[in-house]
């Protein structure tokens, strides 16, 4: 059996950059997170967070910096003789990586002409090899789970968007990821249908789902996470824990940003 350090970080960052042209979205981000915890990410619109979730899950490439997602090298900084800023994983344990993570979108990303069961189906048949009847008995005990039993036979579009939003947390829990990662989740819900959303994950992190959370939900980053990080301008400003972070931190900038929140 393969030793594992459970002390190790599940999610490694060192001094990561990009750059879109002559705009530099991240600067130099760096941070761990060890399995079972949940790191919340917050700050201003246009701060990088989005551009670093994008990063870590392989819809980006960096151009700078090292990435460890369990125990493998995503990307590390590249050979000089070569010229390479950085250098990536071969196509195989890149794969291996991006099965290990799930990413739950903003605005749902379901398949319309799809039923529910079949949205959570799709993926594990057909990048997982299950077969239909053990996908479609995870599917049902992922809606079960979800709160949305009984919608399986349902289309994305006879869904609200809180439903069609725990639909795609489903969805992203039937690759039985290790690492999970919300880009806003509830950015594009109704205030009315954001809890029910909240809760999922709330719970999620009960069960000690590793996750990464993009939001501007205050209060949820406070009371959900292990870890707190506040970026502005492609920078880490602030880390810690949510104590530190939201009541001890006395830096400025935070405090400006956090003003604005006023039941955080």
């Amino acid at each position: 059996m393969e030793n594992v350090n459970e002390s190790a970080p599940i999610l490694k960052v060192e001094h990561v950059k990009k750059s879109f042209g002559d705009l530099q979205v991240l600067k130099d981000i760096s941070f761990d997170l060890k399995a079972g915890e949940v790191l919340s990410i917050i700050g201003p619109s246009g701060s990088g967070k989005s551009t670093l979730l994008r990063c870590l899950t392989q819809l980006e490439t960096v151009d700078g910096g090292l990435v460890q997602v369990d125990g493998k090298d995503m990307v590390v900084p590249g050979a000089s003789a070569k010229g390479q800023a950085v250098k990536y994983a071969p196509a195989k344990t890149l794969r291996e990586i991006r099965l290990s993570t799930g990413l739950v979108f903003q605005n749902f990303n379901l398949f319309p002409h799809l039923t529910v069961l079949q949205n959570l189906c799709l993926a594990p048949v057909r990048v997982l090899g299950d077969a239909r009847e053990k996908a479609r008995d995870v599917g049902r005990a992922l809606l079960k789970r979800m709160g949305l039993e009984g919608k399986e036979n349902a289309y994305p579009c006879e869904l609200s968007g809180g439903q069609q939003q725990r639909v795609s947390i489903a969805r992203a829990l039937a690759m039985n990821p290790k690492i999970l990662f919300f880009d806003e989740p509830t950015s594009a819900l109704d205030p009315e249908l954001t809890g029910e959303v909240l809760k999922i994950i709330k719970k999620l992190a009960e069960d000690k789902m590793t996750m990464v959370i993009v939001t501007h939900e205050m209060a949820f980053a406070r009371d959900v996470a292990d870890k707190v990080i506040f970026m502005d301008g492609g920078v880490i400003v602030e880390q810690g824990t949510p104590d530190h972070v939201f009541r001890k931190s006395g830096n400025e900038r935070l405090a400006q940003f956090l003003s604005r929140f006023t039941k955080a």
